[in-house]
């Protein structure tokens, strides 16, 4: 594959390098990555991409309290729209024209791979109401809500739960398991962390009977990519400007550049990143660590050369110029840009200890990083310093594989900070029976090598644990060390300081994901840092949104999960501070529900085997409502309610 090599101070050669992705190529989709670069359009070194019988519930009421503003909204779409808005170029490429995206009156052009289907009888479903129903050839979830029906894919296309089992509200379906939301009428997503769509699937009604037509393509892959605008030209480009720079290919740089072209633009597009693969799943390095980047990658090489988006692989940003508007690399590239997404994520925190040095201790960043611990801590003693998300998802992953898994930290209790004191001990004692020994309230003094390798981590307690390799998770500082002189607004930690679209002091620099603080309307607007996977997507497309001057804010409720020994924990909320936890069910036995809680109100939630009454409680507070302590307490603790008082208020039926 022919790619160009790009020398300081701008010098082009064309050389052959077989870790570059597709160029930019015609407007074209292609099969293959073999499709030739413009002669007039050289690619910087890493480029990538381019042009290119269940209990019956007791009802019981607990108060809900609707803002006054909000209820006017309450038969709204999230959106305000049952189909989305296409930005088409009017003139040059900065200049757009608002137009409805028409809905194709027949969607589907071989009859060969359509299939039609009776799937009930009209009066089968109530309002808010879903069924999976099965087409022959796939599934379809039929939703019913004032008086119409819908259908879309029934799995969520981010790791295939079943929509059925999720939550239903005003126009919209929630992931049971992760939180993504999508449209019922057109199947777009509208919360994260999912990045494809839902299919949508007509329905008609004869003689009473439901019938829904479908693709069978669409019934198969339950997912859709939203439609997308090309570049123009890439070949009449400058190689050192671009109108959109992303610094960062994560998950809120990759969906920023989505965003854009799903909304229409269609003028050049870089991602930059110093990592030396294109967009991957993050979160999956520490809960499966021997997968390879291609297994966890977002969107596969072709998508880049489809869509246009250029991603410049091991190059770094080292300075900003915000008055002329460049960008300067590491090597002494620079390039200029129209906007700017700043979108850096963080930086691993490492130890300071003596011996920090020695080989064989990690911090877990890259696949090959994840990789290589598991293949040396097979059958051998690890050492893990931090009781951090990353450290336990280390510990539980490699509990069965290494001979012994030590866990360091200085609290005397995991997640106490996030989960409160009940919550982080019955996960201690699920990690201890699966033979994890805590050495708690107490931090490394020094590590010990003999011929050059780990052998030794000495506890400043005293202990002196036998290891073989060691990871390091104690926490990480936002990466923004090159914006120190830029003029951008940082906080004293290091994060970008950022209104509620996204934007930060300077116009046209955005900022997304892990590297900054932003208005959190769930708290009041209160500036906070929210470091999780959902949100660095949302981050991601209001920023692109506001990059075309929608006034789009954030709004979104923060939502994540772990997963450990095939158990997961969900979590939806803000509960930094809270100063209470109310919890149902049994943790001796890993079925519970926490609500944790600031004063009266209800800030946070978290499960485990209790879908999905955290995705229930997403979707309250997303409405602008607020759930009182007074009441989840009141039922919670009140004998023949405490299994079902909460659940069917919120609406959860026979979990």
């Amino acid at each position: 594959m022919n790619v160009f090599k790009l020398k300081k101070g701008g010098d082009r050669r064309r050389s052959r390098d077989t870790r570059a992705g597709p160029v930019p190529c015609e407007d074209v989709p292609v099969p293959s990555l073999t499709c030739p670069p413009p002669p007039s359009l050289p690619v910087p070194p890493g480029a990538m991409g381019g042009c290119f019988s269940k209990p019956k519930p007791v009802e019981v009421k607990i108060e809900v309290v609707i803002p006054e503003k909000e209820r006017s909204k309450e038969e709204m779409s999230p959106n305000g729209k049952a189909s989305p808005l296409i930005y088409k170029v009017n003139g040059t490429a900065r200049h757009y024209h608002l137009e409805e995206h028409p809905i194709a009156s027949n969607p589907y052009h071989n009859p060969k791979d359509v299939v039609e289907a009776s799937v009930c009888h009209v009066k089968d479903l109530e309002n808010g109401q879903m069924r999976e129903v099965d087409l022959g050839c796939g599934k379809a979830l039929l939703i019913k809500e004032s008086g119409e029906f819908h259908a879309v894919g029934h799995k969520c296309p981010h790791y295939g739960a079943p929509l059925v089992k999720g939550i239903l509200s005003k126009g919209r379906v929630r992931c049971p398991w992760h939180g993504a939301c999508f449209n019922i009428s057109t199947g777009d997503i509208e919360d994260f962390p999912s990045l494809d769509s839902l299919p949508r699937f007509q329905v008609k009604i004869e003689k009473e009977k439901v019938y829904i037509r479908a693709s069978k393509q669409a019934l198969q892959t339950q997912r859709r990519t939203k439609m997308m605008a090309k570049c123009i030209s890439l070949s009449n480009y400058n190689l050192s400007s671009t109108n959109v720079l992303i610094i960062g290919a994560g998950a809120a740089g990759l969906v920023c550049a989505e965003t854009l072209r799903q909304e229409g633009f269609s003028d050049r597009i870089v991602m930059c990143t110093m990592d030396r693969h294109l967009p991957y799943d993050r979160p999956k390095l520490s809960k499966s660590m021997d997968s390879h980047p291609e297994q966890i990658a977002l969107r596969p090489k072709e998508f880049f050369c489809t869509y246009d988006i250029e991603v410049l692989t091991e190059m770094q940003v080292v300075a900003v110029d915000v008055k002329s508007k460049i960008a300067v690399f590491k090597d002494g590239f620079k390039m200029e840009y129209n906007k700017l997404l700043i979108a850096t994520g963080n930086t691993p925190k490492t130890l300071s200890c003596k011996g920090k040095e020695i080989e064989n201790v990690f911090n877990i960043r890259t696949p090959e990083d994840a990789n290589r611990v598991v293949k040396l801590a097979t059958s051998k003693n690890v050492v893990i310093v931090g009781a951090s998300f990353l450290g336990m998802e280390v510990a539980a992953y490699l509990a069965e594989r290494a001979h012994s898994v030590s866990l360091v930290e200085l609290e005397h209790v995991p997640f106490k900070k996030f989960f409160g004191e009940r919550v982080g001990r019955a996960v201690m004692k699920m990690f201890e029976n699966n033979r994890v020994k805590f050495y708690m309230q107490t931090e490394v003094s020094e590590l010990r090598e003999q011929e050059g390798k780990l052998k030794e981590v000495v506890l400043k307690s005293g202990k002196v644990l036998r290891a073989d390799v060691c990871v390091v998770g104690v926490g990480a500082v936002p990466a923004t060390g090159f914006l120190k002189q830029s003029g951008i607004n940082i906080d004293s930690k290091g994060f970008i300081v950022v209104n509620k679209m996204m934007q930060t002091n300077i116009p046209g620099v955005f900022a997304a994901g892990d590297a900054v603080t932003f208005p959190l309307a769930l708290r009041n607007n209160k500036k906070v840092n929210v470091p999780h996977w959902q949100m660095a997507h949302m981050h991601g497309r209001i920023a692109a949104l506001n990059m075309l001057a929608h006034g789009t804010e954030i709004s979104t409720v923060p939502y994540l999960w772990t997963a450990m020994f095939g158990k997961s924990i969900r979590y939806a909320g803000h509960g930094e501070g809270f100063d209470d936890v109310v919890i149902q069910g049994d943790l001796d036995e890993l079925k519970f529900v926490a609500f944790y809680t600031k004063s009266d109100e209800v800030v946070a939630v978290a499960s485990m085997n209790y879908d999905p009454i955290v995705s229930k409680v997403a979707e309250v507070l997303a409405a602008g409502r607020t759930i009182r302590k007074r009441d989840v307490e009141l039922f919670v603790h009140h004998g023949k309610y405490v299994r079902f008082g909460v659940l069917s208020v919120l609406g959860v039926r026979g979990w």
